[in-house]
């Protein structure tokens, strides 16, 4: 599953020069063409970053600033102007206003793209830290919610068993890093590992039918060949 930039008012034809950067990246461009529909794609829990033109034009620039400060109040996610104003004035406003970066028209397409990953790579940390305050961990469409041990993808509850739960929970806290069969299996069964191997790909593969969309290619629940499995 890759990531959505949703991208709104595209007079810079930012999409345009960006789509087969992105494409590279595995990240897929979304257009909104009116505001309904830039608030209406902030629902879709793949839309990662904002790419906006707020047309701050030294005219009205209340307008497009106020509108940076009602997408800030309804997402945490990066937002990031991409404006042909090159006035002080209006960078400063826009980043008090929520946005996270100001960048302007005419940019190298690679230095936005750093831009991008580094504002990526900004969010998924403290999503990572506000994790472990709520008990509420996502990646990408999928999240486990400890505190209800509930885990949903895409919106989608999934009904797991408390072993599953288990499983998968120890995957997504350590996120990333391959766990071994032993590590897993002492982890959930407070015993010595012994033959654990059958019983854990059993497991696995329960897991991976239930939250992959093609469990036999999975996006989250990965086997490492020789060394265990992870998340992410």
């Amino acid at each position: 599953m890759g990531k959505n930039i949703l991208i709104y008012n595209d007079n810079t034809g930012i999409s345009r020069k960006m789509r087969p950067l992105f494409a590279g990246e595995n990240m897929e461009l979304v257009v909104a063409e009116s505001e309904e529909e830039l608030f209406w794609q902030l629902k879709d829990q793949a839309t990662k970053l904002i790419l906006i033109d707020v047309e701050l034009d030294g005219r009205d620039w209340g307008t497009g600033v106020n509108l940076i400060s009602r997408l800030r109040k309804k997402t945490y996610i990066p937002i990031i102007v991409v404006s042909a104003q090159t006035a002080e004035s209006a960078k400063v406003m826009a980043l008090n206003a929520g946005a996270d970066d100001y960048v302007v028209d005419g940019c190298n397409p690679l230095e936005l793209l750093a831009r991008v990953k580094c504002q990526l790579r900004r969010c998924g940390q403290l999503v990572n830290v506000r994790a472990n305050v709520d008990g509420i961990y996502r990646i990408d469409g999928l999240e486990v919610n400890d505190m209800y041990r509930k885990v949903t993808v895409d919106g989608r509850e999934v009904k797991l068993t408390p072993i599953e739960y288990k499983i998968l929970k120890l995957l997504v806290q350590e996120r990333g890093r391959v766990l071994s069969v032993d590590r897993i299996y002492e982890s959930i069964w407070k015993m010595q590992a012994i033959g654990a191997d059958n019983t854990i790909a059993v497991h696995i593969r329960h897991i991976r039918e239930k939250i992959e969309n093609n469990p036999k290619d999975p996006h989250y629940l990965k086997v490492v060949w020789g060394t265990g499995y992870k998340v992410g």
